[in-house]
Formats: C-alpha cells, structure tokens, sequence
C-alpha cells in the first residue's frame, strides 16, 4: 500500500521536530508552558500514527503505507519505509508511551524541563524510525541514534551513580553495534544494495549465514537484553528517572527482538533453524534463573529490572520456537510488557515521589494511607505475574502453548515463569503495601493524585482489553508471521 501522504514520515519527524520547538522555546522559567507544549506536541505525534493503525490491512503480509526516495545514490542508499503486521503495533506502543511519559514528569522534573522533555520527543521519532525502515542503513543511523538521548536521560536526570550507568549503557549497545554495521556493510558488498529485501534474498553460505547471525546476535541480544549480556539493564533502571525506566522497559528493550524478527530470521534462515537450541538455552536462562535473581532484590527498580529480563526471555524463546503460535506470542509478548512494565515503573515513580526511595523495607502499609494507588499497584504486579484476563497471560501462554507442541520440557521450564513471576511480584506488593505501618513518613504520603490516576488507569484499561481481546492484536500480526516462517522454511542452500 503506497500512499501520497507520507504517513511514516511525519510520525517520525513531527516529534522530532516538536522535541526540537520544546528545546528552543521552553524554558524552566515557563514550566508550565514548557509541560503543555511538549504534551501537545506528544499528542499530534500520536495523532501522526492514528491514520496508519486506521489503515493497515492485517489481511496481507505485504509492506504498507510505502515510502521510498533515493536518498544517498552513490552507494545506493533509499529513504524506504514501511510497516507490516510485525511492526505495527510497535509503532503505536511507541507513540502511546511518549505521551505517559510527558505526563508522568509533569511535576517530577523541575530542572531542564525543556531537555527533558524534548529528549523523549526526539528518542520517540527515532524508535519509531526503527520499526519503520526498510533500508539496512537508515535502520542503522535510527537504531544508533537512540542512544544518544537515552544517555542523555540517565546521565543528566538519573541518580547518584547515573554517570557510570549512562556509560555502561553506552557502551555495552555501542561495542554490539558495531559488530552488526560490518555485517551489513558484507550485505552490501554482496547485493549492491542497503535494501532489506535484496539482503533476505541473497543465496548464502551457511558458514556465511552463522557469522552473519552472530554479528547480529551482538547488537539484538544487548538490546533485549539476554543473559549474559543483561547486566547494564539494572544499573541503568536503577540510576534513570521515572520516564526513563519506562521508555526503557516499554520499548527500547524491543528493539534488540524487532531485530531478530526483521534481520536475522529472514537474512540467515538456515544459521537460525540451525541455532535455535542456543537461543532457546540462552531465553531459558533468562526465564529461570533471572527470575531466582528477582526474587532476592530489596530494590523495588531492580526487582523489576530482572523481572524485564524474564519476561524478554519468552520474547526470544517464542522468536526461535519458529512457529505460527511462537512468533504471535513473542510480539503479542512484547507489546504487552510495553504495558505492564510501563505501568510498573510508573508505580515505583509514585512511591518516589513521595519517600525518595525505592527499598521495599522502607515501606510496609501503604494501603492504609494510599487504597486508590495499592488496587493499581496489585492489578499491575498481577499481570506482571501472568494472570488470566490480563494482557501478561496471553503472550506467555501462546509460548507455552508453543513450546508445548515442540519440546514438554521446554514448556515446563517456561511455565516455572508463572510461578516465580508470582513470587517476586506479590511478595514484593505484600511488604510494600500489607500490613502494620512501620515507617511514620508513610504515614504521610498521599494518594494518587487526578494525574497520576489518569496514567495508570490507561495502562490498566489496555492491559485487560488485551487480556480479554487479544485477537484484535493477533489478526493484525497473523499475515506477516505466516509470510516470514515461509521464507524461514526455505533454505537458502
């Protein structure tokens, strides 16, 4: 589907260009002309992607609402874009999560409101970009380029230690990166071109199709992040604000998966079939043995961080079960983390605000001073634990389901995420919000204010429609999964 008005474009760069209106005519002595004109500017962003999530045909697997421009001709560079079944609930979770974030640091930030709240603008144009291109070059130059605001976000708004947070951040997806640009500039050498499409058809090796997907491997598996590359994920949740913790949990972390689905599949579907143990070992991992690692957290930030890492492991597990059921759950999986892990953070930023700090000892008998907020904070940490009729169950048990038609052991080692998914998330709710108050500045905290209840319960109201409904999300996947297990299927050799 080629349209004349160029849809992609503008939900790319209107926020781009809002961030960049914000950064020059907000000022921390306007604040509160700074704040509505960044959420005005985050709506007409969303608005930008409304007539593509109104127009998109989830009947076809075909690329719609294309856009292609020669944009550097000596080395055959096009300015493609593009979405697909596999993409286009991404592009919306990315707009929606921009607008909560303008909201949640509504009061919070008091200092650089204008950098503030432009660098999410920027960061949501550039992400977008990602899902969107369809040339291996421009996907680089906006993967790359979402880096620099997200460093900015830790480094300057973020905690004590926020400078080696932002570096280490920097520097564990930069070193992945690089290995992944000289992986495509071999594409290019043998195709001619920085077209996605051309690389998917060029008739490689198998030799050739294994180093390719390690090159991958190295910049995808930091994103998500897999064990053992994960570590950064912690410190930098820990150390970024509220709005930071939820970008980075609701979709950056999705790009690392977008990756293997737009590039590593396709491009190498023999080293992909043939690696699929690996990666399914590696997403075990991450299931199991992260979750034990939550359990023992005593940060609210970090117990989350690690439960993040669980649940991406059912993302890589559904990718490399390589089947219809498998891939739906994995994006089903990824959309609706965006959710629950936004709605999360959200929360932890609520307590902040109010006692600066994030130890669950400090806490204890929240309920009785904050009801409003605790019926959030225990919907949310059960979907977090994947209860039925929330959006956590469908995706892990899509993968289960998955994995059950494959292996029972690999299922049965999935499904032990449901338990200690309860685990850490209800044990943590039971000290923070049950019992006595120990601690007189609880005491004093107060309840959700109009703002704060506005956010949270958008995130709730999507997270059951997903639970309940979650075949208006799949219908629109369904094409595109079925077009890219086919391609996988036939081997290249």
């Amino acid at each position: 589907m080629t349209t004349t008005i160029p849809w992609l474009s503008l939900a790319i760069f209107v926020p781009i260009l809002a961030g960049i209106i914000v950064l020059i005519c907000g000022s921390d002595s306007r604040p509160k002309y700074t704040r509505i004109m960044s959420l005005v500017g985050a709506i007409i962003s969303f608005l930008m992607v409304l007539p593509v999530l109104c127009g998109f045909d989830g009947s076809t697997a075909q690329l719609q609402f294309v856009e292609q421009h020669s944009w550097i001709q000596a080395i055959n560079v096009e300015f493609h874009l593009a979405i697909d079944g596999i993409s286009y609930w991404l592009v919306f979770l990315t707009a929606f999560i921009t607008i909560m974030v303008v909201l949640a640091g509504w009061k919070v930030i008091t200092k650089r409101i204008a950098q503030y709240m432009a660098a999410f603008l920027i960061m949501s144009g550039l992400v977008i970009g990602v899902f969107c291109a369809m040339d291996g070059l421009l996907f680089y130059v906006f993967f790359e380029a979402t880096l620099i605001p997200m460093y900015i976000i830790i480094g300057v708004w973020g905690g004590p230690n926020r400078v080696y947070a932002a570096i280490k951040f920097f520097l564990y997806t930069l070193l992945g990166s690089l290995l992944t640009l000289i992986a495509f500039v071999y594409l290019y050498s043998q195709s001619g071109s920085f077209s996605i499409a051309a690389w998917q058809a060029l008739p490689l090796s198998m030799t050739e199709q294994i180093l390719i997907f390690f090159a991958l491997f190295a910049a995808f598996a930091v994103k998500i992040p897999m064990w053992p590359v994960h570590t950064w994920l912690p410190d930098a949740h820990v150390e970024a604000p509220t709005g930071g913790s939820i970008v980075l949990a609701a979709v950056m972390l999705k790009l690392g998966a977008y990756g293997f689905l737009r590039f590593s599949l396709p491009i190498a579907p023999d080293a992909s079939r043939e690696l699929a143990w690996f990666m399914i070992a590696l997403a075990l991992v991450a299931i199991i043995y992260i979750s034990f690692v939550a359990i023992v957290q005593k940060d609210m930030k970090k117990l989350v961080a690690y439960s993040s890492i669980a649940h991406m492991g059912f993302v890589t597990l559904g990718i490399f079960l390589l089947s219809d059921g498998g891939l739906e759950g994995a994006i089903v999986q990824m959309v609706s983390h965006g959710f629950v892990s936004g709605a999360m953070f959200m929360c932890i930023g609520v307590l902040y605000d109010r006692l600066h700090t994030r130890e669950i000892a400090d806490y204890g008998g929240v309920i009785n001073v904050m009801p409003r907020f605790v019926a959030f904070f225990v919907f949310f940490s059960m979907a977090n634990s994947g209860l039925p009729a929330t959006s956590g169950f469908v995706g892990e048990f899509y993968v289960i389901m998955a994995a059950v038609a494959d292996n029972f052991w690999i299922a049965l080692g999935a499904a032990t995420s449901l338990i200690l998914g309860a685990s850490y998330s209800l044990w943590m709710v039971r000290r923070v919000a049950y019992g006595k108050i120990h601690n007189e500045a609880v005491r004093q905290m107060p309840d959700v204010s109009c703002r704060e209840f506005f956010i949270l319960a958008l995130f709730a109201a999507l997270v059951v429609y997903m639970g309940v409904y979650p075949q208006f999300f799949t219908d629109s996947m369904h094409a595109s999964v079925q077009h890219l297990l086919e391609h996988v299927a036939q081997s290249k050799l």
